[in-house]
């Protein structure tokens, strides 16, 4: 699948099959992660790879896609290092090219993939955070949730050119 197919026929995927992720599937995915662009180069980005059951049921608890996280074999949780933040105020935005290149990896690699918002809601911060044990100066941004697709959503055209100004709004 070239970049271009990727990303126009990329969806939201919120049912999975039982079937485990490889290994080489989420270091695929890792990789293509921490390609992304970032202020500065640097690279604020760590991940949790969850696939324990017991902390993946606790996240149930603390954020409100509880289905996903139920059906989910894995979950990716992106965080920012704010020691590593090159350019202040940037880590939301470098752990989300980080976040998006996994989505498009993991679509193009065959599994299907949701974004689960944690930044920048207070109480999924703290419970994201209790429950994956980071250390003091580590935020969580995002969690991924990867699977083989139970589903099978057709793509979305969303193009709008009533949404394109030129050289002025």
């Amino acid at each position: 699948m070239d970049a271009l197919q990727a990303i126009f026929t990329r969806r939201s995927v919120r049912h999975f099959t039982a079937e485990p992720v490889s290994a080489a599937d989420v270091e695929l995915l890792l990789r293509a992660a921490m390609n992304a662009p970032s202020a500065g180069n640097g690279q604020p980005w760590e991940f949790v790879v969850i696939r324990s059951r017991a902390v993946l049921d606790a996240l149930t608890q603390v954020h409100q896609s509880v289905r996903v996280i139920q059906e989910a074999p894995l979950i990716i949780l992106v965080c920012a290092v704010m020691a590593r933040e090159r350019k202040p105020g940037r880590w939301p935005l470098d752990c989300s090219a980080a976040a998006q290149n996994m989505l498009l990896a993991a679509h193009a690699g065959g599994l299907g993939a949701v974004w689960l918002g944690v930044w920048p809601a207070p109480e999924r911060l703290e419970g994201v955070a209790r429950v994956a044990c980071l250390p003091d100066g580590v935020v969580p941004v995002a969690m991924i949730a990867v699977g083989h697709p139970a589903e099978s959503i057709p793509p979305s055209d969303r193009f709008d050119p009533q949404r394109i100004h030129n050289d002025r709004w």
